[in-house]
């Protein structure tokens, strides 16, 4: 069995596709999105998302969702997969939109970290060998002190906790976004180096490139 996998960069789709290929599906084909519902951090960031995309072996592909999700489901059933592998939650209405997609496009829907506990969900990811950090914070729920914090164990995932009680501990709410530094998906292991700091009428977040340790 083939699939595709929304890709950002962070974590959860990637340990989303993770799961998925442990459960015996090949993972042809990364989609970034540009969205049209304000800036997207990862799609300014899309050069490190190469990166990341070439150290896995996969192929990076990129739509604009101005042409529309009906475009898009004919693109993604053009590819000739099976499935499509998403890294949603808790979010229905995110659930919802890559069900109908899904249906649209002849694949089937694969989320496998739906209804998870955001607390072991976190800690589960950092167990298997991710390492992460953020890249982007909403400026109500977060300062921009926390751009570059980065997750390589649990203790940094509760020290952020304890500083951050009401933040949920993957961010499912948009609190903040994250780019993957290390991962059992790749070999290297990747530096954040930041560009610059930037704002926008929702989030701090950085420019940044991906340098191998």
């Amino acid at each position: 069995m083939k699939g595709v996998a929304f890709f950002s960069g962070g974590k959860d789709g990637l340990y989303a596709l993770h799961l998925a290929e442990k459960g015996g599906i090949e993972v042809l084909y990364l989609l970034a999105l540009k969205t049209t519902i304000g800036l997207s951090p990862h799609w300014e960031n899309l050069k490190a998302l190469k990166t990341l995309a070439k150290a896995m072996g996969r192929k990076l592909l990129a739509f604009d969702m101005a042409d529309g999700s009906e475009v898009l489901a004919e693109f993604i059933g053009s590819l000739g997969v099976d499935y499509l592998i998403a890294g949603n939650v808790l979010l229905e209405d995110h659930l919802k939109w890559v069900e109908l997609l899904s249906e649209k496009a002849g694949v089937k829907p694969l989320e496998p970290l739906w209804g998870r506990d955001t607390k072991e969900l976190a800690e589960e990811i950092l167990r298997a060998g991710f390492e992460y950090a953020i890249i982007a914070v909403k400026k109500e729920k977060l300062g921009k002190e926390w751009l570059g914090y980065t997750f390589r164990s649990v203790d940094d995932l509760e020290r952020f906790r304890k500083n951050n009680p009401g933040i949920d501990p993957i961010g499912e709410f948009g609190e903040f976004h994250t780019v993957v530094l290390a991962s059992p998906l790749f070999e290297e292991r990747f530096a954040l180096e930041v560009l610059s700091t930037e704002e926008s009428e929702r989030y701090y977040w950085i420019r940044f490139r991906l340098v191998r340790e």
